[in-house]
């Protein structure tokens, strides 16, 4: 492990206002998404799907890198460009997500815990070879019916920082993805004590397992109340809440935040995220960034329908998302001039 190198992708991930985009579906999330649109669940309708994005003219002004899935990481384009090319090619940095999916927790139902550490060491090793230089893990938590247990927490923790130790030891960044669901009816109040707990929990185990802590990204929810929750939160609220919950519980070391869109709408995403940025907002030891995936790609998948024809329109959605996103980060989002459709 070299921390001046793992340090450098971290900050170089973090500059220049842009911010990561996730195109890590899995064939099962893909499809599903592709189903509600009428579109073609096939290998060839994925990889389709993914060129159109990783060719969107201009990405790479407001994206500074994408993470990808197994699949995709081998895909290549309809001309047989390599997709770990075209996007090194206009100087974004290839991610991966390399956890195996959610799966139930023994003996705590309702809950779940993240998978992958077997062979992790030698997919890593492989991935870094194919070109990625950073890496994705998400541990879900549920905020509805008592959950999560400390058990369940500690649990998902403990493979963070497995994960995150193991992707420093390749030579990759890793992005620590802990994420708080927002399904429920929980309020802002109880999201923030809850999320300062994970956090916390989080960050004990990074230490405890060696993680440098500049050579990594965290990527958490914001502090929302539940979906279903009666009293939804101003802007604000959600600012004061996550800005609290963040200086409680992530050491300044951290070189930046990421932050993951967690199901909200293309507009909330990027107003949320301007107002955690806006020049009256409280001074933070790290840059606030995103890492979305639906609150960037939706839109322009909708466009496109699996239609070839759709492709310029449905990259143009795109790019004016991820701009729209970039100038949030400065605090220079302004929705009413927020154009995508």
């Amino acid at each position: 492990m070299n921390s001046g190198t793992l340090a450098g992708i971290a900050a170089q991930l973090m500059a220049n206002d842009k911010g990561l985009l996730a195109i890590d579906e899995s064939v099962g999330t893909c499809n599903q998404r592709f189903a509600a649109l009428g579109i073609a669940q096939s290998a060839e309708s994925r990889r389709r799907w993914r060129e159109l994005i990783i060719a969107t003219p201009d990405l790479s002004q407001s994206i500074s890198g994408v993470i990808l899935y197994d699949e995709t990481i081998h895909q290549a384009t309809a001309d047989g460009r390599a997709f770990v090319d075209v996007l090194a090619s206009a100087g974004i940095l290839v991610g991966i997500k390399v956890d195996t999916g959610a799966k139930a927790l023994a003996g705590f139902p309702g809950e779940t815990i993240t998978e992958g550490l077997d062979g992790l060491r030698d997919r890593l090793q492989a991935y870094a070879t194919l070109g990625a230089r950073f890496a994705k893990w998400r541990a879900v938590f549920s905020a509805e019916d008592g959950t999560p247990s400390p058990a369940c927490i500690k649990a998902n923790a403990h493979a963070l920082g497995r994960y995150a130790a193991l992707c420093q030891e390749a030579g990759l960044v890793p992005i620590v993805e802990p994420e708080l669901l927002m399904a429920g009816d929980h309020d802002i109040e109880y999201c923030g004590k809850l999320s300062q707990t994970i956090l916390e929990t989080v960050f004990s185990q990074l230490s405890a397992q060696r993680v440098l802590l500049e050579g990594m990204i965290l990527k958490p929810n914001m502090v929302l109340a539940g979906s279903e929750c009666v009293d939804q939160a101003t802007l604000d609220r959600i600012v004061d809440e996550t800005v609290t919950c963040l200086l409680r519980s992530v050491p300044a070391a951290v070189p930046g935040i990421a932050f993951l869109s967690g199901g909200q709408s293309p507009e909330l995403a990027s107003a949320r995220l301007n107002a955690l940025n806006a020049p009256s907002a409280t001074k933070l030891p790290w840059p606030l960034g995103f890492s979305y995936g639906r609150a960037i790609q939706q839109p322009a998948l909708a466009l496109w329908g699996g239609q070839d024809a759709n492709s310029g329109l449905a990259q143009a959605s795109l790019a004016e998302r991820a701009r729209c996103n970039r100038a949030a980060r400065s605090g220079a989002y302004v929705a009413s001039t927020d154009v995508t459709p």
